[in-house]
């Protein structure tokens, strides 16, 4: 009977949170309330325990992140950037939307991809606003190119956080296995985008002077302080990349980084407080506690008893599913919530794995269709959801329908590359 009521709640919270129709935050914080009430979760272990409770690696990690950019941003780096792509692509339309697209790539898989989407769209708008061009497909091109990205490494897509922490994956061993496949499959992208998005390019010789006239340094507003931030990440990132070295947890660097960033570059303290996403880490808790519903009351354990059945010996067949199952299903509902309740299913079919090589192949298959599936529509990932607010505030207006139509085509193309990726690698 406790099961029946875990995932009755469950089931109800999902489907507003993919439907939005009331705020994700309080949709968990009910939902998660709701399973404590009645007992279906495990008491005080919630708070401590690394199976049946909130990850806090994940949530200190983007904690962390979240205070090392929010401290970058006040440096204009990303205003720089978008700047000066925009006059070296000297108003191109594919040009610049190219050039876009790589500073966001580049981007997302060391700032997690909803950072990267707040922080390069507003200047999209203002360049696209210049050239007197329509920014929505520039737009959906970033977050697209957001998404491919961000599944590189360890931090650039939430899902891929909660993956690692769950899996041990370390940051080197997403470099290892996400990295390749993920710049074969974006470097294609960069080039069909330009028959995919042709009808919306426009080039007005007569609006491109305004943008060649704005001058990018003049978007750096502290030199000094963009230095010592970029040692900062650097160092960083280095942390992450050591991890199989030095044992330390990407959370503990990502928390160490944002202490180090404070203390050299000094700033508002509560200024910086403001810049995290709280919202977005009460979810992340909220969601992790209705998770421990479903594992506590024994309900993730049927779903997995029975995929490891259904299964058998076809692990090929399982990483296939996983695969294209999960791109499928994160493409209509948010990868985060999914990838939060499937995470302890995919466990169980890797426990069941002939060997590790077999077992990490499922994870991977697992973590591409995730992170691909996001582009799906426009409700598939929290970058695109920001990103569609973000049009609407400017005056772009993106429709769901709009997004849609090039992010189902993006996410097929994507997915079935990263099918053949994980045939070749680990089946072939």
């Amino acid at each position: 009977m406790s099961s029946i009521a875990a995932l009755a709640i469950f089931v109800v919270a999902f489907f507003l949170i993919a439907t939005e129709k009331v705020d994700k935050v309080k949709v968990v914080l009910v939902a998660a309330g709701a399973m404590a009430v009645l007992g279906l979760i495990p008491g005080a272990q919630v708070f401590f325990s690394e199976h049946e409770g909130i990850d806090w690696n994940v949530i200190f990690l983007l904690l962390g992140m979240m205070i090392i950019v929010g401290i970058i941003k006040q440096t204009g780096l990303f205003d720089y950037l978008a700047i000066w792509a925009a006059k070296k692509s000297r108003g191109r339309p594919y040009r610049l939307m190219v050039m876009l697209m790589v500073i966001t790539a580049i981007a997302s898989p060391f700032l997690d991809n909803v950072t990267t989407i707040m922080l390069v769209a507003p200047v999209t708008v203002l360049v696209c606003n210049r050239l007197q061009i329509p920014a929505q497909p520039y737009l959906i091109a970033e977050v697209l190119a957001s998404n491919i990205g961000g599944a590189a490494t360890l931090i650039g897509d939430p899902p891929n956080i909660i993956i690692g922490s769950r899996a041990g994956l370390t940051f080197n061993d997403f470099l290892v296995h996400m990295t390749p496949v993920v710049v074969i499959i974006f470097v294609v992208f960069v080039l069909f985008s330009g028959v995919l998005f042709r009808k919306s390019f426009r080039y007005n010789p007569d609006h491109v002077a305004s943008v060649m006239a704005l001058q990018e340094r003049r978007a750096i507003t502290d030199p000094r302080l963009l230095v010592r931030c970029l040692i900062v990440l650097g160092l960083v990132i280095t942390g992450f990349g050591l991890h199989a070295v030095v044992h330390i947890e990407p959370s503990i660097v990502a928390l160490v980084g944002a202490g180090l960033m404070i203390m050299v570059a000094r700033p508002d303290v509560p200024e910086v407080l403001r810049e995290v996403e709280w919202p977005t880490l009460v979810f992340f808790m909220g969601l992790f506690v209705m998770v421990a519903g479903l594992v506590h009351t024994g309900v993730i354990s049927t779903i997995g008893t029975w995929a490891v059945n259904a299964v058998g010996d076809n692990y090929f067949g399982a990483a296939t599913s996983l695969l294209f199952g999960s791109a499928v299903l994160g493409a209509f509902f948010d990868n985060i919530p999914y990838v939060a309740t499937m995470t302890p299913v995919v466990e169980g079919l890797v426990a069941q794995a002939p060997d590790a090589a077999v077992g990490q192949a499922l994870w991977w298959a697992f973590a591409l269709g995730a992170d691909f599936g996001g582009n799906g529509t426009a409700v598939a990932a929290s970058a695109n959801v920001v990103a569609v607010g973000i049009a609407a505030r400017t005056g772009h207006k993106i429709s769901f329908w709009q997004f849609t139509k090039y992010g189902i085509v993006v996410t097929i193309l994507s997915t079935v590359m990263a099918w053949v990726y994980v045939w070749l690698r680990y089946f072939m």
